[in-house]
């Protein structure tokens, strides 16, 4: 079995310091807790930046600046958002895009997301596809629904995306997939052969589709993104914290923990399409 890839999901576009004390906002802060999160064992960071006042935004100067701030520090994989918040516009939404990361997600489809929908329209990925392309960044395929992965095969058939491809399975949002260990295989057992996938457990789903995910063969993402505590009733103290524990699980588990430079040999990351 291939090495687990961790991806650190560090802020997200929902999460207040009200609600997680330790969540990074700031360029800086969102680039220590990405070298924090390396040192503890991931290869693959995600970024959403926050603006001055700690609100969610698509800044290219801001996603700038966590990019640089982050490349100081280590070689982690810089995978900027281009989800941004429900609100945000399609130009917006794209703005990281020009500064040519190695990754980026692309969100395959219209999602209700707890009490708002989290808008993508087949023009809306299509385009997201086409520039990715353009610019030779690897799309992550965000999965939220079962039909999402048809919506990515349809755009691979008109050549915007290549093979092998790397989806993130995100389970468990209010209003969308549940985080059940069923609905996981159910998705697993829909995409190409040959493909590499991602599992995000929303809140209580966290831990127990990371573990399974291990066992089947696929890779992991945690983070204040994703689920803020470290147990039920105990806010997790950082984000590094929930990297450490699935790179703890996986090695006990007898599968070893993938380093940038393996990470991006896994997932053809600068390699042929």
């Amino acid at each position: 079995m291939e090495k687990l890839i961790i991806t650190a999901a560090l802020t997200g576009a929902e999460v207040t310091r009200e609600q997680q004390p330790a969540l990074p906002m700031s360029p800086q802060e969102i680039a220590q807790a990405a070298y924090d999160c390396y040192l503890a064992g991931a290869s693959i960071v995600h970024v959403h930046a926050r603006d001055q006042k700690g609100n969610p935004t698509q800044s290219i100067y801001v996603y700038k600046e966590i990019k640089e701030e982050i490349e100081s520090r280590c070689n982690i994989i810089f995978q900027p958002s281009t989800g941004g918040a429900v609100y945000h516009t399609f130009e917006e939404r794209r703005q990281p895009l020009e500064l040519n990361p190695e990754m980026a997600t692309l969100s395959a489809g219209t999602t209700n997301f707890g009490k708002d929908i989290f808008l993508n329209t087949e023009e809306y990925i299509e385009k997201f596809a086409h520039e990715m392309k353009q610019r030779k960044i690897k799309p992550e395929i965000e999965v939220f629904e079962r039909g999402h992965i048809n919506n990515a095969l349809r755009i691979e058939k008109k050549g915007l995306i290549d093979r092998p491809i790397h989806f993130d399975f995100v389970m468990g949002v209010p209003g969308a997939i549940p985080g059940e260990i069923d609905d996981l295989i159910y998705l697993v057992s829909h995409i190409p052969p040959n493909s590499t996938w991602t599992v995000a457990g929303i809140g209580k789903y966290e831990l127990s589709l990371a573990v399974h995910a291990i066992l089947m063969g696929g890779h992991v993402r945690v983070g204040f993104e994703d689920n803020i505590y470290f147990k039920k009733g105990e806010l997790a103290k950082s984000n590094a914290q929930l990297v450490e524990r699935i790179a703890k699980i996986s090695i006990e588990l007898g599968r070893e923990v993938a380093g940038p430079e393996e990470a991006r040999k896994i997932l053809n990351i600068g390699g042929e399409g």
